[in-house]
């Protein structure tokens, strides 16, 4: 089934980019488009505490908005449909990920020069980013003349398992002179052992399934967002992909907190995969150390002569 783009559409110049970019891969990917307009995001349903009236009269100001994305669509490389919602809700983004499955969700960047559409932006990510969905956020720099051609996975040592909703990305590491490097990064020490665990991981969840053997760099950074950005400038990646796996809630805090760093500050698109986790493998079984052991636990328990 082709992958769909479901682009937060606008009509400034980041929205603007992000349907460019969106609408380059689609045209690559033989994929799908969707211009998705809302005013706001969130959690909670702002309409439930408005009156009625209101809210009515809010969807009609959306009719012009609606009729000017449909004739922007028509000049796009990719057929594209148009959907237009007051608020992006929890419901809203479930009910578009199941019509339109396989979905990936494009982002302009935050922008810090206008703080509303960069508070729509972040709070609509995080939604996002909360329901597993995948999510493309793209830079105001991003170029959209051709696709990514050298893409920069950042992993680390723990093995993930791809899921359902992510496994249709993986075309977009197939297409057609595309490089794939692999980069760890690690705090404090070099790490080798965790380079090639995270490339180990990499392999084994699929991602890179049919594809070369991608190129595995280490990187030492106190700060890891920090550190995958030196790894994309080093590499020169147009395109990073970070893994979102749900963890426990404290440590949930802490890479919400990395991702919304690396999100907001990256030079170029960022790709957030929802993964499962995977249970460490245990250590490989040495027959030889193992007999020796039990022999010497046996004779140890034999009676003194």
């Amino acid at each position: 089934m082709a992958l769909t783009l479901i682009v937060f559409a606008g009509f400034y110049p980041p929205a603007r980019r992000a349907i460019q970019y969106a609408d380059l891969l689609a045209e690559a990917m033989h994929g799908r488009l969707v211009l998705l307009h809302v005013n706001r995001a969130s959690l909670y349903d702002v309409n439930g505490l408005a009156a009625q009236g209101y809210h009515r009269q809010e969807l009609v100001r959306q009719t012009d908005t609606a009729a000017i994305l449909h004739q922007q669509a028509e000049g796009l490389r990719t057929a594209a449909t148009v959907e237009v919602a007051t608020d992006l809700l929890p419901a809203v983004a479930q009910n578009l990920a199941h019509r339109y499955e396989p979905a990936l969700f494009v982002l302009s960047q935050a922008d810090d020069d206008r703080p509303p559409a960069a508070e729509l932006v972040a709070a609509a990510a995080e939604l996002l980013r909360a329901g597993s969905y995948p999510l493309l956020v793209v830079p105001p720099t991003a170029p959209a003349e051709h696709p990514p051609r050298r893409i920069l996975i950042a992993a680390d040592r723990e093995p993930f398992a791809l899921a359902p909703a992510a496994s249709a990305l993986r075309a977009l590491l197939a297409l057609p002179g595309t490089e794939v490097v692999v980069a760890h990064v690690s705090s404090g020490v070099e790490d080798d052992e965790g380079c090639a665990l995270a490339l180990r991981a990499v392999q084994a969840s699929g991602l890179v399934e049919g594809l070369p053997v991608p190129e595995l760099r280490g990187y030492q950074h106190e700060h890891y967002d920090q550190g995958v950005i030196a790894a994309v400038r080093d590499v020169q990646a147009d395109l990073v992909v970070v893994l979102a796996r749900q963890r426990s809630y404290l440590s949930d805090l802490f890479h919400r907190s990395v991702t919304a760093h690396l999100l907001e500050n990256c030079p170029v698109s960022v790709l957030v995969l929802p993964v499962v986790a995977m249970p460490l493998a245990p250590p490989p079984l040495d027959l030889a150390a193992a007999a020796q052991y039990t022999n010497a636990v046996l004779i140890s328990l034999a009676p003194a002569v």
